[in-house]
């Protein structure tokens, strides 16, 4: 494994721990608290679902766009990288409207421990995203030079080993924080 790769894979390791604390955290507090059926009352699985549908399509995507890669399909990459992009910004679309939508029911992170926990995982984790979107923005940019996605094959798989992170983190997450309401 060259150093890049390694570097990533140590960094979603400290990542994925600090996202773990998080969710455990958020399963803690609705154990010890009873503050969950306010999160069972405001939260819209279904309609988070539809969202996460797009988050969990861009995975797909993104390996489409590294075998185009590999095959030096260049114009397939930028296509891939492309409806990335888009499936990952129509997630964080659905992650603001919902946030609008508490804000308007007064579910803030103020409010009280699922407010605070709940507004803390999915705002990193929607961080994350936009993170990955300027990331996967700036490979789209430089890869509309072929010389550079020839010679830096190992960025944009990279990117792509943190793209896939925060799509598995965000399966947990809707796991625990929306499905578990239902349980």
């Amino acid at each position: 494994m060259n150093r890049y790769k390694l570097a990533m894979v140590l960094f979603i390791l400290s990542e994925g721990t600090f996202f773990g604390l998080l969710i455990l955290a958020y399963v803690y507090f609705r154990a010890t608290t009873g503050s969950e059926p306010i999160a069972a009352h405001v939260l819209d699985p279904l309609k988070t679902g539809i969202f996460s549908v797009c988050l969990f399509a861009s995975s797909g995507t993104m390996e489409l766009g590294i075998k185009s890669l590999r095959k030096k399909n260049f114009a397939g990459l930028r296509f891939w990288l492309v409806a990335t992009i888009l499936l990952g910004a129509t997630f964080l679309v659905g992650q603001g409207m919902e946030y609008l939508h508490l804000y308007r029911s007064d579910i803030t992170i103020s409010r009280n421990i699922f407010g605070t926990s709940f507004f803390t995982l999915t705002g990193f984790h929607g961080l994350h995203v936009f993170l990955g979107l300027v990331v996967l923005l700036i490979m789209l940019g430089l890869g509309m030079s072929k010389d550079f996605l020839a010679k830096h094959e190992t960025a944009v798989e990279v990117a792509s080993y943190y793209w896939h992170f925060v799509d598995v983190v965000w399966v947990v997450i809707f796991t625990v924080v929306y499905l578990w309401v239902f349980l």
